[in-house]
């Protein structure tokens, strides 16, 4: 095409509000600096306790303004990219490109088999082009009863796949469809489809609660058999199985039309090979899938992120199919959203404006993160390949490449690629494929491919790409968020820190927004002093802030209400509610008091060689009781835990500090206007923290269901607490 034809297959628009942002941004700067001035010119010259409390503050201030700062940078550019389905479908018609889909599922038991087949057949019914469309499915649980949940999905995708092209039907996962459907479309089709569906859904979950395949199911299908070898999900041989070949004539819906191809893999596991968890899987599956189709795109999703929009495929090809900017392109990244949140986010995981803004300024610059599910991938830049000035993708000769081999003999002899000895001496989890030895094992990914010279894309669409499921008790939460700061942490500082590993190769700017992420477990230290310090300074009589009568007052209650006021603005914008922000608000203190304070020490320990390196896969089930509570939006704090001691014993802290401070106004009438005065930001920060709390006190106090605080946590808090108040006031 020439080049005064080319018309663009994606648009890049600049975010609206940017000079707002800017505004805002320069007068919290201004008023940080003011703030900075006031702890230099008031530094306390009296006691050792003053001077060393007004220390810490003001170095958790620096912290907090530092790391705004670096928050900042990430936001000051921002933009949307727009992509042209209609100029793909126009321009290529049916020479489009293969797509090879992978989906990871690590334990039976925390995601269920009916979940995991929900996520493989909305995947199979892209609107795209059946014969160009292979899914592969990783069981690193090494299930038959997940093999024989695949067996099931097989069958149904004959019924399934013709009804949602049909119907146009959107989502294209049978459970949240039949879920969400609010007309029928056909009534007798649709009821009759429903029901295959029920039943062949029923008899999974029946299989999964027996824990056994009746034997007359093991004899439809040679599969089985290789299960007869197996010792453990520890401990076995690979298993691969071609459940459905595209390039058979046979392999057909009811009404004709050539099926996607169906992969399950279980890679080799024996207990004195290390298996390095999903990179693992993932590069095994890259392997695996060379040799059996060879698509040049590669799309992951974990188990339970199923897809939501069936133009998601031929969104992503608009970006590396665009004849000008698409060559450039590594990965075309979708966010992580999900289907099961409360109207108020109880435990604000959307995260909507970090997905839904900075993010955005992430793109602006170079491209965001590889997050680890729900993106798209050049096969040749997982492999390792450097981006090329002059590279230029000749999608036509991609297209022409055929795979001869016979199925049988293509399960047999692509069994070694997932061999647990295979990679031994190679390049695979260094320079190949996903990157071993750190939890976040997407993120270093993704720095790699990008160092080798590609960019990356962000596509936020109107309707979600993928709908996953998010944590519905308050530990999965927190547990789930320390394994991600402990993994970000661990990678700054390891070889592969941004500013280290990425210095001339990536642009500063990419650098220092990366590392907003990666410390995202350091903010621990400057939180726990703003949390409890100024509390105990209060018993104590230390004033840590300028009185309320004091014009320095000012700065600090300007930066305080102008930031909370632009992120509550910033989340309404974004489709959320008040509460929702205050959930939000909430979540946020927990998570920095809890999750960030076990992942910093961890990786201490770690660095200091006291540590070891695993894994936990978030539960994706839980039962009736703590379903229904997450519906009424009552916490979850009914298990025991350190975090919620934690919790508990912060909130109970601020609580009597709140109490000691209302004693001190009202015992004595005459200094009441003074204590006011002078503590006055110090008492208001104590209520802030109380109001915060406020369903921590509910948990340990007056709830009467399960998912109250534990009594010993009760009294284990109160105890801490009262202790650390006595010595303060010693």
């Amino acid at each position: 095409m020439a080049k005064k034809e080319y018309v663009p297959l994606f648009e890049t628009r600049q975010v609206k509000g940017r000079i707002l942002f800017r505004c805002i941004a320069a007068s919290i700067l201004l008023g940080i600096c003011f703030i900075i001035m006031y702890r230099i010119r008031y530094f306390p010259v009296g006691g050792k306790a003053e001077r060393w409390t007004w220390i810490g503050l003001f170095l958790s201030e620096l912290w907090f303004s530092f790391y705004w700062l670096l928050t900042t940078v990430c936001r000051w550019n921002a933009v949307i990219r727009i992509p042209f389905i209609h100029r793909l479908s126009q321009r290529f018609g049916k020479e489009l490109p293969g797509i090879d889909i992978f989906v990871c599922t690590a334990d039976p038991l925390i995601e269920p088999p009916s979940l995991v087949v929900n996520t493989v057949l909305s995947m199979m019914a892209y609107d795209y082009p059946p014969e160009k469309l292979s899914v592969y499915l990783s069981d690193d649980g090494g299930s038959n009863l997940l093999f024989y949940a695949m067996l099931e999905a097989a069958n149904f995708s004959k019924t399934w796949l013709p009804f949602c092209k049909k119907f146009q039907v959107e989502s294209t996962s049978p459970e949240a469809y039949f879920r969400t459907a609010s007309e029928l479309v056909n009534v007798q089709e649709w009821l009759s489809v429903k029901k295959l569906y029920e039943d062949m859904k029923m008899r999974i979950e029946t299989t999964t609660k027996l824990n056994q395949i009746p034997e007359y199911i093991q004899k439809q299908h040679k599969g089985f058999r290789e299960w007869d070898f197996v010792s453990s999900k520890h401990d076995h041989q690979t298993i691969l199985q071609i459940l459905i070949d595209g390039r058979d004539t046979n392999a057909v819906d009811i009404e004709g039309n050539p099926l996607p191809t169906l992969v399950y893999l279980a890679r080799e596991k024996r207990p004195q090979y290390h298996h390095h968890f999903k990179a693992g899987s993932m590069n095994a599956l890259i392997r695996v899938s060379s040799k059996i189709t060879n698509a040049p795109i590669i799309l992951n999703v974990d188990c339970d992120m199923y897809s939501n929009n069936s133009n998601t495929i031929k969104s992503s090809l608009c970006i590396f199919m665009d004849e000008e900017k698409g060559d450039e392109i590594g990965y075309v990244q979708f966010p992580q959203c999900f289907y099961n949140l409360t109207k108020n986010e109880i435990y604000g995981s959307s995260l909507r404006v970090l997905l839904q803004l900075e993010v955005l300024g992430f793109d602006a610059n170079g491209g965001p993160s590889y997050m680890g599910s729900g993106c798209f991938h050049r096969r040749e830049t997982l492999c390792g390949k450097k981006y090329e000035k002059n590279y230029k993708v000749d999608w036509k000769k991609i297209n022409d490449k055929k795979v001869d081999e016979t199925a049988s003999f293509l399960e047999e002899t692509c069994k070694v690629l997932a061999s647990c000895t295979f990679e031994h001496n190679t390049p695979w989890g260094k320079e190949m494929g996903l990157k071993y030895g750190t939890p976040v094992e997407d993120v270093v990914t993704g720095i790699s491919i990008q160092c080798n010279g590609w960019k990356s894309i962000y596509l936020n669409p109107e309707r979600e790409g993928f709908l996953g499921v998010a944590p519905i008790t308050l530990l999965q939460n927190l547990v789930q968020h320390k394994r991600w700061a402990e993994g970000e942490l661990q990678l700054f500082f390891s070889r592969y820190c941004p500013l280290l590993y990425g210095h001339r190769k990536i642009p500063l700017k990419i650098q220092l927004i990366y590392s907003t992420y990666k410390l995202w477990a350091a903010n621990c230290l400057a939180t726990w002093y703003i949390v409890v310090v100024p509390c105990l300074c209060l018993l104590k009589g230390i004033s840590l802030f300028p009185k309320i009568s004091s014009p320095w007052v000012l700065p600090f209650v300007y930066v305080t209400f102008v930031h909370r006021a632009y992120s509550l603005a910033e989340f309404l914008w974004c489709g959320g509610t008040f509460r929702g922000w205050c959930n939000d608000q909430r979540i946020w203190l927990f998570k920095r008091t809890t999750s960030y304070l076990f992942a910093f020490f961890e990786t201490i320990l770690k660095l200091l060689g006291h540590s070891q390196l695993n894994f936990v896969v978030t539960a994706k089930v839980a039962d009736e009781d703590v379903s229904k509570r997450y519906d009424q939006e009552l916490i979850e704090f009914g298990a025991a835990s350190p975090m919620f001691d934690i919790l508990a014993t912060l909130a109970m802290l601020n609580l009597f500090g709140s109490l000691g401070a209302s004693k001190k106004a009202t015992m004595d009438a005459d200094q009441d206007s003074k204590v006011l005065d002078q503590f006055g930001l110090q008492i208001l920060l104590c209520l802030v923290l109380v109001t915060i709390n406020l369903p921590v006190y509910q948990a340990l106090f007056f709830r009467k269901d399960n998912g109250k605080m534990p009594t010993s946590v009760m009294y284990k808090s109160i105890v801490f607490a009262l202790l650390a108040c006595m010595l303060a006031m010693y």
